[in-house]
């Protein structure tokens, strides 16, 4: 049984089967939110950064939400197979002490332990991620508007219901409550149009590197919101994942079609990802027309797990965060089946080395 299924855009799939797929070809990689399910790719991500991604020199942007931010910034430490070895450990053994009374911990305990931990992982490295000579990384969050634009005991769950009734009516119309806000390091500007959504760009340097990643991995209810980010627009700062959930960007725009023939870079972008769809926001998830690939994808690469291999993990699916409810205080079991989960997704990127051994064979490729 293959554990890995890689899938590849109308674009994509005709580059691989003239030229095959090589570093340079890659000009930016996504990380999608999801939380625990991130875990699965962790083998992935350390043979990416830490052995294939290095053997070019071009620019590469490394687009993330949530875990997917935590993902692409350890990318760019010195150490990225290192870094991908300790996020795994340090998100695998999170552990939260109930206070009295309560029987989950509270938001305010959730965010304090998150940004102690954030704040250790990339302690005295920072300026090296904001600073890196090639990885642009961008930081996706959601910016609240009107009546989220504070984070309240009744302003929050009701600006949320109006979030969701305006995204079943539109996509565009989420707009109305959260705009997107993405923190991007100096350098070469982000070559992406993303018209689909209100958006805002901020830089992205030592002063907001933490509170914006921070609230990038804050979903709403479980952990609070950031507020007034340095450098961006005021407001609560939520999980980017609200507003692009698997960052279903137009990322046939990041290369106009004139460039596109001179240049022999592909401009294709590699996509790690849980599964094969990419899901437009978190409220997309009960849209199912909305996980169709679109043309945006066209020169997207999906490296993701076969749902067959997928039923031979703990449980029989992906490590995901009902599991906090699914062990309660077992936490020993949480951390042993996850772990488990990640060791074997090592067959994941063993088998992402031998098709690129093998010249990248096109036979081995799905249309996305």
């Amino acid at each position: 049984m293959q554990a890995l299924q890689i899938y590849a855009g109308p674009r994509a799939l005709q580059h691989i089967r003239e030229r095959g797929l090589r570093p340079r070809d890659v000009r930016a990689v996504a990380g999608a939110a999801g939380g625990p399910k991130g875990l699965i790719l962790n083998h992935l991500d350390r043979h990416v950064f830490g052995s294939w991604l290095p053997s070019s020199e071009h620019t590469v942007h490394l687009i993330g939400a949530s875990i997917g931010g935590w993902r692409m910034a350890a990318g760019a430490l010195a150490d990225p197979a290192g870094a991908f070895e300790r996020l795994a450990r340090d998100y695998i053994h999170e552990r939260y002490e109930i206070e009295p009374g309560r029987r989950t911990p509270s938001a305010e305990q959730v965010s304090r332990r998150f940004a102690a931990e954030l704040a250790a992982f990339f302690d005295g490295q920072i300026d090296r991620v904001v600073a890196h000579p090639r990885y642009r990384l961008h930081i996706v969050t959601s910016r609240g508007r009107h009546l989220l634009s504070r984070e309240g005991r009744w302003r929050t769950p009701l600006g949320y219901l109006g979030a969701v009734l305006s995204n079943a009516a539109s996509r565009k119309a989420l707009s109305a409550w959260l705009e997107r806000v993405v923190f991007s390091t100096p350098g070469e500007a982000l070559p992406l149009k993303l018209n689909d959504l209100r958006h805002r760009l901020v830089p992205l340097d030592t002063r907001n590197f933490t509170p914006a990643l921070l609230a990038s991995c804050s979903i709403p209810f479980v952990l609070k919101a950031v507020h007034d980010i340095p450098g961006g627009p005021p407001g609560a700062y939520w999980d980017g994942g609200i507003t692009d959930y698997h960052l279903h960007w137009n990322y046939s725009s990041l290369l106009g079609a004139a460039q596109a023939q001179a240049d022999e870079c592909g401009g294709l972008v590699l996509y790690p990802h849980f599964q094969q769809a990419l899901v437009p926001g978190w409220l997309d998830k009960a849209w199912k027309a909305r996980h169709r690939a679109t043309p945006y994808l066209d020169n997207v690469v999906v490296l993701a797990p076969r749902a067959d291999w997928v039923r031979t993990l703990p449980n029989a699916k992906l490590p995901d965060r009902q599991d906090f409810k699914r062990y309660g205080a077992d936490v020993e079991a949480r951390m042993r089946d996850w772990s488990r989960a990640v060791a074997d997704s090592e067959r994941l990127a063993d088998e992402w080395a031998q098709w690129l051994a093998r010249g990248t064979p096109v036979e081995a490729v799905q249309p996305l």
